[in-house]
């Protein structure tokens, strides 16, 4: 494949994706969409199953449920019928029906307390998370806005060991091109606290300062969307970090009554565990908010 094509191709399927996340709360219109990108419907569909790994009505259905998952839980004051328009459901009942197709449980349920029973499960897929003795109860966030980050990036399927040899690619290139001033991200394009961890979308960045010049094609680029997050400094072991995001998602951001978008969490590292000797870190963390 020409390179001039895979990357039309690759910002073609960030394009959507990203329609697809500022719009998740309406109806999202395909042939619509396919109007305002200049691609046939057909095309469209297969450049995005190549990019992400399923097509785009999974992806819709998923971010969907993914932010009324988030809502039935930090939005106290909000009825599931709310809760419904506000993630794209036309009417409440076909929103319970795919609810409970997805987690096993009625809105309600999840609602009072089953959201935890799911992600004890989700946690225990991973025996570094089961073995940490972390406690962030002290933690206190900043709230900051943020610009936008457009990044170099890999896209790694599985929030699991398989992000270390993304990370080793991602530092090999870096390495390969001379780059000095650089910043290593973390996008979690999946909220792994609601996602088997095989399914996550973990996506590993670097973003260059301006004055880098950069000959290489072979990574694509995107942007880190902008916004008001809260912003975690953490230090510690592998497995600490998902029992980490499981307080954020479940203790803090009940407690703080603020409410997260479908915006994904992403990571600031100043000390990559995936890339260190002692498997530990040094990490900022931005949860988009609002309130």
């Amino acid at each position: 494949m020409k390179k001039e094509t895979l990357e039309k191709r690759t910002q073609l399927a960030n394009d959507m994706m990203y329609y697809i996340y500022t719009h998740i709360d309406t109806h999202i219109d395909i042939e619509e969409l396919s109007q305002d990108l200049h691609v046939s419907k057909f095309h469209m569909h297969r450049i995005f199953k190549e990019a992400f790994g399923k097509n785009i009505y999974e992806s819709i259905k998923s971010i969907r449920l993914q932010k009324a998952a988030n809502l039935l839980v930090t939005n106290k004051y909000s009825t599931i019928s709310n809760v419904a328009n506000e993630c794209g459901y036309s009417s409440q009942s076909s929103f319970i029906k795919v609810f409970k197709e997805r987690f096993g449980m009625t809105p309600k349920a999840w609602r009072q307390g089953g959201h935890k029973l799911y992600s004890n499960e989700i946690l225990k897929q991973s025996k570094n998370a089961m073995h940490s003795q972390a406690d962030f109860s002290s933690l206190i966030p900043t709230i900051v806005k943020m610009p936008s980050i457009e990044s170099y990036y890999i896209r790694n399927q599985g929030y699991n060991v398989n992000v270390k040899e993304t990370w080793q690619k991602m530092q090999t290139w870096i390495l390969t091109h001379h780059i000095q001033d650089s910043t290593q991200i973390a996008l979690l394009h999946d909220n792994p606290t609601i996602t088997p961890l095989a399914e996550c979308q973990y996506i590993a960045c670097v973003s260059t300062s301006k004055e880098q010049k950069i000959t290489s094609q072979r990574l694509p680029k995107f942007k880190i969307s902008d916004g008001v997050y809260a912003k975690f400094d953490l230090q510690g072991k592998h497995g600490d970090m998902l029992k980490f995001i499981h307080w954020v998602y479940h203790e803090w951001l009940v407690k703080s009554e603020y409410e997260t978008t479908t915006k994904p969490s992403y990571v600031i590292y100043k000390k990559n565990n995936f890339l260190s000797e002692d498997g530990e870190f040094d990490i900022s963390f931005y949860v988009s908010i609002t309130f």
